[in-house]
């Protein structure tokens, strides 16, 4: 029985290590990934980033003495009231960068402003942008911050944090989890259905479609060992489509993030890859049963490709709830097929989970992958389903 199995399973991998085509459609989408990602972390980061030598066009009405001794952000322009109309339509058409419109008499309101005793508001200052502009959004922030710091320093009655940076704990490692943990769940789990969906349906449905199951089904190979040997040679050709996409992904999140952004997989150790792998490989096995079984019922691999159409949907929905964080339902979350799957993954990136958890999500995994096989091979048993009569 085991050499059938083996004969079986290495047949698919000539028939796909032979297939150029199979190739390329194993490897492109790993490249795609580390190059739409190393191109987009490029462009943001050299579309967000400040430039330092940019003089930003600020136009100020009313410029009270007090910013004026205090170091008014950037160069201003003060200008008179009747300029604001035009300033505000150079705003608009990106051709300056604010437009800050003080209260006359400013800083005498200000000081005879009384928070306890007031009966109006307070003065209020005008700030006109244009958020379609970056340089205009950069500076408008920049002036708010300015601008609140300076009310701060009117009326200090206590501080935070003077003496230290801040009182945030957590430290580089746990940010790269947190945020590993929150992606890369849903992106795995998509990466592995991809790669079974692209073999399956191929390996099943198209053996019907050209005519090559019978051969396989009059052979002295039971149909038990036919159905094994397909599971467990689509299985590991899937895991290996699904590790080089998750590799381009890991490769590229930094560049993705920015080089400031402290992204790093160096926190994982060898157990944490180790929990890793049991996950991924009984999730493979159990989706490339799904997707085995659904490819029997149809005639054509087209026809198998539209019926797999709801998992992928379920696939994508329960891939989500990995970027609400671990699971909170305890023990019964880790019986549930692929949203086990999920949650555990987001612990292990996270580097908050039980070695219990990880055996729980594999050994249902597996039991779910065990019966349907059993129902694939009763499937293969059916001369109604795989000649399509």
């Amino acid at each position: 029985m085991k050499n059938n199995i083996i004969t079986v399973m290495r047949k698919e991998f000539a028939r796909f290590f032979g297939d150029t085509r199979m190739l390329i459609m194993l490897l492109l989408p790993a490249v795609m990934i580390y190059l739409v990602y190393s191109f987009m972390g490029s462009a943001l980061q050299n579309m967000l980033a400040p430039d330092e030598a940019y003089e930003p066009a600020v136009y100020v009405v009313n410029l009270p003495n007090s910013l004026r001794k205090a170091g008014l952000y950037g160069s201003v322009l003060s200008i008179e009231w009747d300029e604001a109309d035009g300033t505000w339509e150079q705003v608009a058409g990106r051709e300056a960068d604010l437009l800050v419109i003080f209260p006359e008499d400013f800083d005498n309101k200000v000081a005879a402003f009384d928070v306890q005793t007031a009966t109006g508001p307070a003065p209020n200052i005008e700030i006109y942008f244009n958020s379609a502009n970056l340089d205009s959004l950069r500076v408008y922030e920049t002036m708010v911050a300015f601008l609140d710091a300076h009310e701060a320093t009117l009326a200090n009655k206590w501080d935070i944090n003077r003496d230290f940076t801040g009182g945030d704990l957590a430290t580089q490692e746990d940010a790269s989890a947190t945020f590993i943990a929150s992606l890369m769940p849903l992106l795995l789990l998509m990466f592995l259905y991809s790669g079974c969906m692209g073999l399956a349906p191929e390996s099943i449905a198209g053996e019907k479609e050209r005519g090559t199951i019978g051969a396989l089904l009059v052979s002295p190979l039971k149909r038990g060992q036919l159905a094994m040997g397909k599971i467990f040679s689509l299985g590991i050709l899937a895991f290996l489509s699904g590790l080089i996409s998750a590799l381009a992904t890991i490769l590229s999140l930094p560049k993705l993030m920015g080089a400031e952004g402290g992204i790093s997989v160096d926190i994982y150790g060898a157990s944490d890859y180790i929990s890793l792998a049991l996950v991924i490989l009984s999730t493979i096995l159990l989706l490339i049963t799904l997707i085995s079984i659904i490819s029997a019922f149809s005639k054509t691999v087209k026809e198998a490709t539209a019926a797999v159409t709801p998992l992928m949907i379920v696939v994508l929905l329960v891939g989500v709830t990995g970027m609400f964080g671990g699971s909170s339902t305890g023990t019964a979350g880790y019986l549930i097929p692929l949203y086990n799957s999920v949650q555990s993954m987001s612990g292990i990136f996270s580097l908050d989970y039980s070695a219990a958890s990880v055996a729980l999500t594999t050994a249902s995994n597996l039991v779910f992958a065990f019966i349907g096989g059993f129902i694939l091979t009763r499937m293969f048993n059916s001369e109604r389903i795989m000649f399509n009569k």
